[in-house]
């Protein structure tokens, strides 16, 4: 019984002292020791903190690079994409011109083809008599192939043919002159064609040639009168168109816009489905196109 009473009373000593532990008051060394805990707990902070501005300060610089090359990179794609503006619009012209000087190739080609057509039709067949050439259309008035003979019943000698002149080679070594670029020479040799054989068949081509030999000399106002005369004195040939369409040309290389106009207009309205009407067009849609600087 004894030893009950005391170990119930050991026991209750041991709970008052724990109670008394439990509620007594933290020593100054652990108070201490949860100081430094926080200061420590706050200097961490504070290194973190650091740390996030510095973050946030490079995300700003590299933010600001990246601005700064999608502006150049934006500024740059604008500039080419203005290049290319240009060059298109320099290609467009380019191709115009190509597209003009294509048509007038083929224009040129098909003026061969026919001559060619003309030549191997005059030539004789192998083995063929050829008559005596009696032309009135490549003769000359009062003269005849072999020589002159005055006109009869007047004083005055027409122009006559001299002996040995043939038309068709008049006009062939005229126009090789022609086509190696010696122009004087060619013009002399049509205008002699012109004056043995007025009414010549190729007489519309010789004065046509005529003007487009002063033209490649750059004398653009007797080219126009030339190939005026194409216009007024062969008005049934097919040279006609050619020279409605060269004339119009020459009036620009002189600077007569207006006239030039008269010219391609007058073309399209009297042959409005030859090759040079096509070209009279793009021409005047040029003339009609307001000037860009």
């Amino acid at each position: 019984m004894t030893i009950s009473i005391s170990t119930t009373r050991t026991a209750a000593a041991l709970a008052i002292a724990l109670a008394f532990v439990a509620f007594t008051p933290a020593t100054p060394a652990a108070a201490d020791r949860e100081h430094q805990q926080i200061m420590a707990d706050l200097r961490i902070l504070q290194e973190q903190t650091q740390q996030l501005q510095s973050l946030m300060t490079d995300l700003g610089e590299a933010l600001k690079a990246v601005t700064s090359r999608i502006e150049d990179q934006t500024a740059l794609e604008r500039k080419a994409f203005a290049d290319g503006k240009v060059q298109m619009d320099n290609m467009s012209g380019d191709i115009r011109i190509v597209r003009e000087k294509v048509d007038e190739t083929n224009v040129r080609l098909g003026t061969i083809t026919q001559e060619l057509e003309s030549l191997r039709d005059a030539m004789p067949q192998p083995g063929a008599f050829q008559p005596p050439v009696n032309n009135d259309a490549d003769t000359a008035p009062g003269s005849t192939p072999g020589g002159p003979t005055p006109s009869p019943n007047t004083g005055a000698t027409p122009p006559s043919v001299p002996a040995g002149v043939n038309p068709q080679r008049l006009f062939e070594g005229s126009y090789g002159d022609y086509s190696v670029g010696n122009y004087v020479i060619a013009i002399e040799g049509f205008e002699q064609y012109l004056r043995f054989f007025p009414k010549g068949v190729r007489a519309h081509e010789a004065q046509l040639y005529i003007a487009e030999s002063l033209a490649a000399q750059k004398k653009d106002m007797e080219a126009v009168v030339a190939y005026e005369r194409v216009v007024s004195n062969y008005p049934g040939s097919p040279s006609v168109p050619m020279a409605y369409y060269k004339r119009g040309r020459a009036f620009e290389n002189l600077r007569e816009t207006s006239r030039a106009r008269e010219s391609y207009e007058e073309l399209i309205k009297q042959f409005p489905d030859s090759q040079q009407a096509v070209l009279a067009k793009q021409r005047l849609e040029g003339l009609n196109r307001p000037a860009t600087r």
